[in-house]
């Protein structure tokens, strides 16, 4: 059932380069009013931010929201943990995979899917560094080989 359009706010592009991605989870954020007028207006930043499992439930820890300037003094304390909402078989199955193969959960994007934010986990594995460079020098060959058919045509 579809909620709306999706509208993405901030994306996680270092998290593409530095991390292996195996898989993906949605997970609504639970979030205070003035959070949510922050992350509308685009004052998000989900840069070294990453998921850990506490007592059974999972928390967004590094995510920045900048304080919603109209709600004064009863704002909210820009990096406080945000709780996710997922089901719990998939909290499970998480747990598990995190703890028995030493993956993490790192956030690749925030978006709006109708009126809910919700955020995009990945279970990622890090690269190594000869990985990175591999990965470069393949995108170097296709910029090249791309360059190479439309000098030709």
């Amino acid at each position: 059932m579809s909620k709306g359009p999706i509208k993405t706010l901030v994306e996680n592009r270092k998290a593409r380069f530095d991390y292996e991605i195996l898989e993906t989870f949605e997970a609504g954020i639970e979030l205070k009013g003035s959070e949510v007028k922050s992350i509308r207006q685009g004052k998000v930043s989900i840069k070294g931010a990453y998921a850990d499992i506490q007592d059974g439930e999972v928390y967004l820890i590094g995510m920045h929201i900048a304080p919603y300037d109209p709600s004064g003094s009863f704002g909210h304390d820009p990096l406080r943990p945000k709780k996710l909402l997922l089901h719990k078989r998939e909290i499970k199955r998480l747990i598990g995979k995190v703890k028995e193969r030493g993956l993490t959960l790192v956030p690749i994007r925030v978006y709006l899917k109708g009126h809910l934010v919700k955020v995009e986990l990945a279970l990622v594995r890090g690269k190594r560094k000869y990985d990175k460079r591999e990965e470069i020098k393949r995108r170097e060959l296709e910029r090249e080989a791309k360059a190479a058919l439309k000098r030709a045509l």
